[in-house]
C-alpha cells in the first residue's frame, strides 16, 4: 500500500490554502464592489448534526467569510439515514435557480446521480463519490487507503498490548453507503496484511451513530466473553461508544478501539484512555477546498478531477496537539 502522509495536522494548514482568484467569465450574479464576481454556492452535506460535519461546515463557511463576493449556503439532513430529506434538499436547490455552483456530499450516490442528470452548472462532489458525468471534481480522502493505514496501526497496537490472537471485528456505518464500504474494505486489507484476522461474518452495522454502536458492542461482548483484540469503527463516535460499553468487562481492558475522523471528542477520549487510535484528517479543509473548487468552476476555471487531503494516525501521544487545533476552528 502506498503509505499516506503520517503527519499531525496543525492549524498552520489553514493559512496555506490559496484563495481562488476572480475571473472575467460572466456570472449570473453580477459583480461585487471590489471587482470580483458575486457568486452563490449551495453546499449540501450528509448532515450537520455531528461534530465531524460541523468542521466541514466551518471550512465551507470560512471560504465565504474570506471572500465577501461569495455567498455560501450550507445545509444538510438531520441524520445520515434521512435519505428523503436530503433528496428534497438537493431537488429544491437544483431547481431554485438561486445558485451558481453546487457542492454535494451524498447520502445515496445513485440517487444523487439521478437528481443531477443533465445539470449544466458546476457540481463538486464531496466525501462520497457520485459516479456521474456532471461531476467536475471529487474532494475528499482516499477512504479505503486511509482505513488500510488504520488497520495496520491497529494490529501493531494490539501486538504491543499483548494480544496473540489478533482478531478484529468491525462496527460499520450505514450498510451500502460508499464511504462506509470503503472504510470497511480498507480495515479488512490493512488488518489482514499486517497478520491479523478480520472476522467478516461478524460485521456489525450501526448507522454511524453512537447508541447503535454501543448496542453492537454489547452483542460482541456476549458472543466473545474472552475478549477481542481489535474493534474497528466507521467513525469516532462509534469507537468511543464501543469503548464505553466495554469498559466494565476485564477481558476487553486491552482491546484496541479504532475510530475515524480525528474529532475533538476523539482527542479527549484518546487522552483519557477510551478510544485507542483514530484515522485523522483535516475535515475543515474538505469544506474549504470544495467551495474553493466550486467558485473556480463557476468562474470558468478548470479544476482538478480529484482534490485530496492526507491522513494520519492519531494516538494519545499527539492528541493534544490535534485538540488545540480543533478548538481554534470552532472557537
Amino acid at each position: 500500500m502506498q503509505k499516506l502522509l503520517a503527519t499531525v495536522l496543525t492549524g498552520t494548514m489553514l493559512f496555506s490554502l490559496a484563495a481562488c482568484s476572480g475571473s472575467n467569465t460572466p456570472s449570473s450574479s453580477g459583480d461585487s464592489a471590489d471587482g470580483g464576481k458575486n457568486l452563490s454556492i449551495s453546499v449540501i452535506l450528509k448532515t450537520t448534526a455531528s461534530e465531524y460535519w460541523r468542521y466541514v461546515v466551518a471550512g465551507a463557511e470560512a471560504y465565504g467569510t474570506e471572500n465577501s463576493n461569495v455567498k455560501v449556503d450550507v445545509k444538510g439532513a438531520t441524520s445520515e439515514t434521512a435519505y428523503d430529506e436530503q433528496q428534497n434538499i438537493i431537488e429544491t436547490d437544483l431547481n431554485s435557480g438561486a445558485y451558481d455552483a453546487y457542492v454535494i456530499a451524498p447520502l445515496q450516490s445513485d440517487v444523487a446521480a439521478t437528481l443531477i442528470k443533465g445539470q449544466t452548472k458546476p457540481i463538486i462532489n464531496l466525501d462520497t463519490r457520485i459516479d456521474a458525468p456532471e461531476i467536475l471534481s471529487f474532494v475528499g480522502l482516499d477512504q479505503e487507503n486511509a482505513a488500510e493505514f488504520g488497520g495496520e496501526a491497529a494490529v501493531k497496537a494490539a501486538k504491543e498490548a499483548g494480544w496473540t490472537e489478533l482478531k478484529a471485528i468491525a462496527i460499520s456505518g450505514v450498510q451500502g453507503d460508499n464511504t462506509a464500504t470503503a472504510r470497511l474494505n480498507g480495515y479488512r486489507t490493512g488488518i489482514t496484511n499486517a497478520g491479523g484476522t478480520f472476522l467478516d461474518n461478524e460485521i456489525q452495522y450501526a448507522d454511524a451513530v453512537a447508541d447503535k454502536a454501543a448496542n453492537s458492542m454489547e452483542a460482541i461482548i456476549q458472543n466473545h466473553p474472552e475478549g477481542i483484540a481489535m474493534i474497528v469503527c466507521n467513525n469516532d463516535d462509534m469507537a468511543m461508544a464501543a469503548a464505553r460499553a466495554a469498559e466494565s468487562h476485564p477481558a476487553y481492558a486491552n482491546t484496541v478501539f479504532v475510530g475515524f475522523d480525528g474529532t475533538k471528542s476523539a482527542c479527549d477520549s484518546l487522552l483519557q484512555g477510551g478510544e485507542t487510535l483514530s484515522v485523522s484528517y483535516n475535515c475543515y479543509d474538505l469544506g474549504y477546498k470544495a467551495v474553493e473548487a466550486a467558485v473556480a468552476a463557476a468562474n470558468g476555471e478548470k479544476v482538478d478531477e480529484v482534490i485530496s487531503v492526507d491522513a494520519s494516525i492519531l494516538t494519545k501521544d499527539n492528541a493534544q496537539e490535534r485538540l488545540d487545533y480543533l478548538n481554534k476552528l470552532l472557537g
